[in-house]
């Protein structure tokens, strides 16, 4: 997850405009929905410039990026460079762990959510935040990427149901999931954003909230425990 230092400030920006902030609006509710109370300790990973962690009032966050470290620590949140492949925390040391729009710039995504699973406790829950690659606006960021866009040229999209196999793979377990952005690009958005329950083919962004199963992950030892199929989620 590199790359996005010479373009901190206008990625930051942007979430000023007005597609930005009802494309944020949007997702923070998504995002809220799922994640409900939140107590205890929490950490997001590519925390960026600290817009969903200040929101969500998640007071750790970490990322590779300086700059953007920078933008974050003004926002009041306690930062950490590093990558989401190699956290530098010790195991079991958060109740929760979000990835909101992160997962896509990650270069080994197995290793990220693997990452993800060790530093929760026993009983943590992990939020993750996407854009499906098979939704309108995945679609047109997949293309935007095609012609060398500065942010989603940097960017692999998943389809929900890979993003699904790929956590339940590294010891995850799905327990929601709520979605959002039914507008397409280019339209009038919603004046309040709508979250449906589960996983809407059409939506631009999905949230998934999953819980640390006692599977390890698919190269681990521990196997015990049975994690749900992702199509009961469509």
């Amino acid at each position: 997850m590199t790359g996005f230092g010479p373009i901190a400030e206008a990625y930051d920006r942007w979430y000023e405009t007005p597609e930005g902030k009802d494309i944020f609006n949007a997702e923070l509710k998504c995002l809220r929905s799922l994640r409900g109370q939140g107590h205890g300790q929490w950490l997001e990973v590519g925390v960026g410039t600290g817009r969903f962690a200040r929101s969500l009032g998640i007071a750790k966050g970490i990322d590779p990026s300086p700059r953007m470290l920078e933008i974050a620590a003004s926002r009041g949140i306690g930062t950490y460079e590093g990558s989401a492949e190699n956290l530098p925390f010790l195991e079991s040391s958060f109740d929760g762990v979000l990835m909101a729009l992160t997962l896509c710039f990650v270069a080994n995504a197995e290793q990220a959510l693997k990452e993800c699973r060790r530093v929760l406790r026993p009983d943590g829950r992990f939020l993750l935040g996407t854009v499906p690659a098979d939704s309108p606006w995945g679609r047109e960021y997949i293309e935007k990427a095609s012609k060398n866009h500065p942010v989603y040229a940097l960017a692999h999209f998943r389809t929900a149901a890979k993003t699904v196999e790929l956590a339940q793979n590294a010891g995850f377990a799905l327990i929601l999931a709520a979605s959002t952005i039914f507008w397409k690009p280019g339209e009038e958005p919603r004046p309040q954003p709508r979250v449906e329950k589960g996983i809407v083919s059409e939506a631009g962004f999905v949230g998934l909230l999953f819980e640390k199963s006692s599977r390890k992950s698919s190269s681990g030892n521990d196997s015990e425990g049975e994690v749900g199929h992702p199509n009961q989620w469509f």
